[in-house]
């Protein structure tokens, strides 16, 4: 059982799936990460001289992304198109109390980024814990070079709040980010319904 009141879910918008992440998804797991090695390392977490080591093993890594969603701090997808593993999202930090707030973090296949599909994927979560979770706010931090990543919060309009300096460890040091955040007084019916409106224009 889960701790969350909307997981496990799966959230669909046409050929793009986001659903929970499985042990059976360690083939195409490496097979992504793999052949994306140079695009996708730069922007890896790492962990810190001196701190608990991360899990090893991908089944290591899933049950733990696992037992923090059952108690309800995690939201761990796969994004899928087409059927074909493609990434990953993650709601994490889903803090309660006075706070009501969570981050998203993401990753995506070179072949499928500049398409609007993270976009996409990440409206689906942020509405996904704006209506079903009834979170207050969604923080999303992303370092200055990240380009790809800094287009994702600009089309979905989500205002930037400040600089952390030395924010996370990413790519083997500690790095700085600019932090994005909205909340659901701005966006009253929904990032997604804001995206398709933008489609339409």
């Amino acid at each position: 059982m889960s701790a969350h009141p909307g997981w496990p879910v799966v959230l669909e918008h046409g050929r793009l799936r986001l659903r929970p992440i499985t042990i059976r998804d360690k083939r195409a797991w490496r097979r992504v990460r793999q052949e994306n090695l140079a695009w996708l390392s730069r922007w890896d977490a790492t962990t810190p001289p001196g701190s608990q080591a991360r899990p090893r093993s991908f089944a290591a890594m899933v049950r733990a992304m696992l037992a923090e969603a059952r108690v309800g701090r995690q939201l761990p997808f796969v994004v899928e198109h087409d059927g074909r593993f493609i990434g990953q999202l993650t709601v994490s930090n889903i803090s309660r109390g006075s706070a009501q707030l969570a981050s998203i973090g993401y990753w995506i296949d070179q072949g499928h980024a500049g398409r609007g599909l993270m976009t996409r994927a990440v409206s689906m979560a942020i509405d996904h814990c704006f209506f079903v979770l009834k979170l207050h706010r969604i923080e999303i931090a992303i370092r200055p070079e990240n380009a790809a990543s800094l287009r994702v919060v600009e089309k979905l309009g989500i205002p930037e709040v400040g600089f952390a300096p030395r924010y996370l460890h990413i790519d083997g040091d500690w790095r700085d980010h600019r932090l994005f955040a909205i909340t659901r007084e701005e966006a009253p019916k929904g990032v997604e319904d804001r995206l398709n409106h933008q489609s339409q224009e």
